[in-house]
């Protein structure tokens, strides 16, 4: 299947809409990080327990994509997506009036499922208008983007705080969500025609997923970026508590902290995005697991030996600048192979970014506040598991032409 013909305006105005629908969800998880210590004294709970508000919106955003992907694959782009962010701003508005911390991680389980339709939507909208070189390029700026935002969230967080308290935050996030439905509506057309879309019901849908399981590099591609994006919001959930409690940064000097990382995380998923172009899909891969390999080694001295704080920070920036370099060359081995199942495909792979980051993120915890050696043993762990899925790419390549055809050649 060949690119979608698109108006040149339109083609213009895309892939800018694109990269905003990328943020809202990471953003969501992330904003209120500088208040989440606030946040977890005044409604009275404990520090597992208000991690559970960033688990419930990672497992949010798994299962929205899984579910959207799949959908707008049969209905269209277009549809789901609108569908997303009106309940997505509904949600943040029920957030920001939760009276108790339970209320608040259902709230939040419920504004992930929305926000991630626009995840979703954007890696697969891409997929139906670009190809070649230019989807490469166009995941490199999708994921530093998203990426950008799940990094810079707490640093715009650490700023309203100055302003607001966590409610206030999630009536941001409402009045953001209404700024991209107003965008989305006038820039937004539908990319997937009729005549393009897959038919059946639920059934077909599971004989999809199964495909896309049974295809090892696409397998190797997704689990090593559910393992390594683990590693990422593991990071974002406990540095918080880390900087701050362990280090005590106020959340200003905590949001500065990340914005370094913001500036790594740009930077290197750029870089990435035009080595796995020019040089090698592969190779750039095996290098940014790499780099976040050091950086969680680091993390894990840190919980045995103590550390200065720029030692810690610098662990931080390796880490998440590894991962940012793995996302373009991963996306792309993911989803070049399957153009008519492109929204399948990306919710597959956007569920075990945020799904094991879901996961991960309350080991964190479990040691209380004042540890830093669970974030060294999750995020050392998954990215051993990150580096292990390359093994099963590495051995797809040899024999892809028997056991996975509909691939293109890989540099």
């Amino acid at each position: 299947m060949t690119a979608v013909p698109v108006d040149p305006p339109l083609r213009r105005a895309l892939p800018s809409l694109l990269l905003v629908l990328t943020v809202f969800g990471p953003i969501s998880m992330d904003l209120y990080l500088p208040a989440l210590p606030a946040l977890t004294r005044e409604l009275g709970a404990t520090t597992s327990v208000a991690q559970l508000t960033v688990t419930a919106c990672l497992i949010g955003l798994a299962a929205g994509q899984l579910v959207a992907g799949p959908l707008s694959d049969r209905f269209g782009r277009s549809r789901v997506l609108f569908i997303g962010i009106l309940g997505y701003i509904a949600t943040s508005m029920l957030c920001a009036l939760s009276p108790s911390v339970e209320v608040l991680i259902v709230a939040r389980l419920a504004q992930g499922l929305a926000g991630g339709a626009g995840i979703v939507i954007a890696n697969a909208a891409g997929r139906d208008v670009f190809s070649g070189g230019r989807l490469i390029r166009f995941y490199g700026r999708l994921t530093v983007v998203g990426g950008f935002a799940a990094i810079v969230g707490p640093l715009l967080g650490g700023v309203l705080t100055t302003f607001t308290d966590w409610r206030g935050l999630f009536v941001s996030l409402a009045a953001a969500g209404v700024g991209i439905l107003i965008a989305t509506l006038a820039v937004f057309r539908e990319t997937l025609p009729v005549d393009q879309r897959t038919t059946g019901g639920f059934s077909h849908t599971v004989r999809d997923f199964r495909a896309l399981v049974a295809d090892r590099v696409f397998l190797g591609a997704v689990l090593n970026q559910g393992f390594l994006y683990a590693a990422l919001f593991a990071y974002l959930a406990g540095a918080t508590f880390v900087l701050q409690d362990i280090y005590g940064l106020s959340p200003q000097w905590y949001a500065a902290a990340f914005g370094l990382n913001s500036a790594g995380f740009m930077v290197f998923g750029y870089l990435a995005g035009r080595s796995a172009e020019r040089w090698s899909i592969g190779g750039t891969l095996a290098v940014g697991i790499v780099v976040a390999a050091v950086g969680a080694l680091a993390l894990l001295l840190a919980g045995f030996t103590p550390l200065p704080l720029w030692a810690v920070v610098a662990a931080l920036f390796t880490l998440a600048s590894g991962v940012a370099m793995t996302s373009p060359p991963a996306t792309t081995l993911a989803l070049q192979g399957y153009p008519q199942l492109a929204g399948t495909a990306s919710s597959l792979l956007g569920m075990a970014r945020f799904g094991f980051g879901g996961v991960a993120a309350p080991f964190v915890g479990i040691a209380g506040a004042l540890s830093i050696l669970p974030l060294g043993i999750v995020t050392t762990t998954t990215t051993l598991l990150a580096a292990a899925s390359c093994l099963l790419i590495a051995r797809a390549r040899r024999t892809a032409d028997e056991s996975a055809p509909a691939l293109a050649p890989l540099p």
